[in-house]
């Protein structure tokens, strides 16, 4: 019941926060021109973003199958696809994407798998995920300045600010997974710092947890270091999966018609937007990742078609995906109903026998 009504408050804050988002940014503006932008662009554009999109999600699924498999764990792709969309949802209406991996690991659980092993694996998904925010933010910040001097000029503060709070996130992961001692003794220290200041009260049960936690990450390092070719492979989907997603924003800027901005400088735009929001506390980076699309794409969408693509590109790329994730999610929770209760039926029928 506690874990419904926080999923219930997390939707609901949710719809609030995507009301106002959308309020502020339409209530100034001529809707009419918006909606016949919308209605007149090129469809089959649109539907290869939706494609796009769909393929993004599913990318995921293939690396979680793929190391399943490589730990000799047999799941089947449709599983997999199944929890890359839970994730995605939670992911989408709790904070900084902390519901995804945990519902993840939960609908694993119910199929049989090791919570270790699932945490595994996904800690894995989750480092190659940023590894590839990371690989771009570095490679603009050395070899692009020009797009980032031309186009990101007043706001470049966030990029660099997401960048390093990805790349902090990446080190604190592999801190975790290559020297357990040394992770265990700082977070130890950090916790009793918290508990001096009475900031977190003494617990001798998240203590332990902590520690069961940080067993799990040392698992990864030998994963690691024996399958070198697995994590290489990982990499390179994971760099796919990214660059699909952030490809919907330049299908969409061609389905007004426009041409003029070659598709790297457009989908290397959306990857900055990812960058900079990530790491923020906002379910989807709602509202920010709409206001820097505002600054970032002026110039490329000019007024006209600017928010009309706003509009399509995170309608494709965001919540239309959230969407179709919310409809996998509960039609896995009702099939898991189901079978549980008829296990239930099935377990109560043999007692009686």
């Amino acid at each position: 019941m506690k874990k419904n009504k926080k999923n219930i408050g997390n939707i609901l804050f949710l719809l609030i926060l995507c009301g106002l988002t959308f309020w502020l940014l339409l209530k100034d503006q001529d809707l009419p021109q918006i909606i016949q932008c919308i209605v007149e662009a090129n469809k089959g554009y649109l539907f290869i973003g939706i494609l796009f999109v769909i393929v993004f999600v599913c990318s995921e699924s293939v690396i979680i199958h793929y190391m399943m498999h490589a730990l000799n764990k047999k799941t089947k792709l449709y599983q997999c696809i199944k929890y890359s969309f839970v994730g995605f949802f939670f992911s989408c209406i709790t904070p900084s994407a902390t519901g995804g991996q945990p519902a993840q690991i939960y609908y694993m659980n119910k199929d049989g798998l090791d919570i270790p092993v699932s945490t595994l694996v996904l800690m894995i998904v989750t480092i190659g995920y940023k590894f590839v925010l990371v690989l771009i933010g570095v490679f603009l910040v050395i070899f692009d300045q020009n797009l980032i001097q031309t186009y990101l000029e007043e706001r470049r503060i966030l990029l660099y600010i997401g960048l390093l709070l990805n790349v902090g996130c990446i080190i604190l992961m592999l801190l975790l997974v290559f020297w357990p001692n040394l992770a265990k003794r700082i977070i130890m220290w950090g916790m009793a710092l918290l508990e001096k200041l009475h900031i977190l009260k003494e617990n001798s049960l998240r203590k332990q947890k902590l520690i069961n936690s940080m067993d799990q990450y040392h698992r990864a390092a030998a994963f690691f270091l024996e399958h070198k070719l697995v994590i290489f492979n990982v990499a390179i989907i994971s760099i796919f999966q990214r660059v699909v997603l952030f490809f919907v924003t330049y299908l969409v800027y061609r389905a007004f018609g426009l041409n003029e901005a070659n598709p790297w400088l457009v989908t290397m735009l959306q990857a900055t937007i990812s960058i900079s929001v990530d790491m923020l506390p906002l379910p989807g980076g709602m509202g920010i990742s709409e206001s820097l699309f505002l600054a970032d794409f002026r110039p490329i969408f000019t007024n006209q078609y600017l928010l009309s693509g706003l509009l399509l590109s995170r309608g494709i790329s965001y919540y239309s995906l959230l969407f179709l994730s919310a409809v996998v999610t509960v039609g896995a929770h009702f099939i898991l109903t189901v079978r549980e209760r008829k296990a239930q039926k099935g377990y109560r029928y043999d007692r009686f026998l």
